[in-house]
């Protein structure tokens, strides 16, 4: 069946691009006479979306998932294969050849077809589930908050199909919501006879490690039953994110302590930090060649100032901006923040300082690999040195590539850290972020940093 469904997705998008091209041709062009032309171009596109979007996940289950993040993984996969597709034209010397209306018509056109045929048929799922078809009956077996945790989330996301039939309750003080019509059992013998007399499919153990006993005996239970048993651990006690899950050698590994960003977000966010830092740097060209001249000429010294800075995993590149105070000698080991009225600052320094401009040229370090644009902000080694030991999780802000700007920042805590309380601040919204990642976020927090962000009294 999902083999059926993944064959009937890719059959839908290569559709929907044919028919986008075809619909941004009748409205760009009065005559067929250069869609023999186009129509090669929109093969090309069609074979890189049966290339690129499985490597991408656009066809991995979506039971569960928002609805938003799934229009955005659309979005960002249809634009590398536009992308993929434009860098083969201009390798074949026919990009002067395509008309840039058409082709900003063609993807608008097919992108929003994708991403409403997706949404349709998430929504006629949902409704489905919700009036109690295409259900997957599940019984639970946990204990204490976790037991609570999971029947709740069940309960409250009916479009994704699941269904809580059935609960072995380990021990006390598993409080299921009000109304709830989960059948609760204190026995192993009842749990697992019922679940067989209802023909029950799943079986989640959301238990605890320290229950292996009980596991153990659940698992053997099921073993040679025609039932589905997935392992829920508790592991909120030893993980510092949400314990996600991984295949390492071929082995599956529960994540206690690494990136919460899985690879195939990590691949999105790096294709879409590399094409907005691109575009980003030719929009503002102008203005980088206007902040360098007036460098220049405010005072003795190079334009850009270069800094050490740690970057994903704790590996050390060099930060650009454009330089803002006059040149001064720096104590080997001591880090002198700049500070609201510093002397060392140059008037044009104060201006670029205070409308965020001196950061623009880290859209070169975004362009190298080394940050994205949104991110934990990069601290200078000797924050690092001083504060990985008494700020609790500091360090695993390194767990991703630093950015320009990011959720902290946009909250208010930016600049100077003269106080333990600024940077404890600045890592708990750090850590909030790399919990709660989506590409949306990303977006929200590039939005508020243009229209809010720029300016801020803290910037000094």
């Amino acid at each position: 069946m999902r083999l059926l469904t993944g064959l009937l997705a890719r059959c839908f998008d290569v559709a929907m691009i044919v028919a986008g091209a075809f619909a941004a041709s009748q409205i760009r062009f009065d005559d067929g006479s250069q869609r023999s032309f186009y129509f090669a171009f929109v093969a090309f596109a069609a074979a890189f979306s049966l290339a690129v979007f499985p490597a991408l996940g656009v066809y991995d289950s979506w039971r569960g998932r928002s609805k938003r993040a799934l229009a955005g993984h659309i979005a960002l996969s249809w634009l590398v294969v536009q992308a993929c597709a434009m860098v083969l034209m201009f390798s074949l010397h026919r990009i002067d050849l395509v008309s840039r209306l058409w082709f900003a018509y063609w993807t608008g056109i097919s992108g929003a077809a994708m991403m409403a045929g997706r949404m349709l048929t998430h929504a006629l799922l949902g409704h489905v589930r919700v009036a109690g078809m295409n259900l997957q009956q599940v019984a639970v077996a946990a204990c204490g908050d976790h037991c609570d945790e999971i029947i709740r989330k069940i309960e409250q996301s009916p479009a994704a199909g699941f269904r809580a039939n059935a609960l072995y309750n380990l021990s006390a003080g598993c409080g299921l919501p009000t109304g709830s019509s989960v059948r609760v059992f204190e026995r192993h013998e009842a749990f697992a006879r019922y679940v067989r007399e209802q023909n029950i499919g799943e079986v989640w153990l959301a238990l605890p490690l320290s229950e292996e006993r009980a596991i153990l005996r659940l698992v053997a239970e099921f073993r040679n039953d025609l039932i589905n048993i997935r392992f829920m651990p508790d592991v909120r006690t030893l993980a510092l994110f949400e314990g996600s899950m991984s295949d390492l050698l071929g082995l599956p590994t529960i994540n206690l302590a690494a990136s919460p960003l899985p690879p195939n977000a990590l691949v999105q966010k790096d294709l879409f930090d590399r094409l907005f830092a691109l575009f980003a740097l030719i929009a503002v060209s102008p203005i980088l060649l206007g902040c360098a001249i007036a460098v220049k000429l405010s005072s003795h010294g190079p334009v850009f100032f270069r800094q050490r800075r740690k970057g994903a995993d704790g590996r050390v590149f060099t930060i650009y901006k454009f330089r803002t105070m006059r040149l001064h000698e720096q104590k080997a080991g001591v880090l002198e923040q700049a500070t609201r009225g510093d002397p060392r600052i140059t008037a044009v320094g104060a201006f670029l300082r205070r409308t965020s401009l001196d950061e623009l040229p880290q859209f070169f370090n975004v362009l190298r690999g080394d940050m994205s644009v949104v991110g934990p902000r990069p601290h200078a080694l000797e924050h690092d040195d001083l504060y990985q030991n008494i700020v609790s999780g500091y360090i695993h802000r390194y767990r991703i590539k630093p950015g320009i700007t990011g959720w902290a920042q946009i909250n208010g805590f930016r600049g100077e850290t003269d106080r333990l309380e600024k940077m404890e601040g600045r890592v708990a919204h750090d850590l909030y972020y790399l919990r709660n990642w989506s590409f949306w976020l990303d977006v929200r927090i590039i939005l508020a940093t243009i229209f809010k962000g720029l300016h801020h009294s803290n910037a000094y």
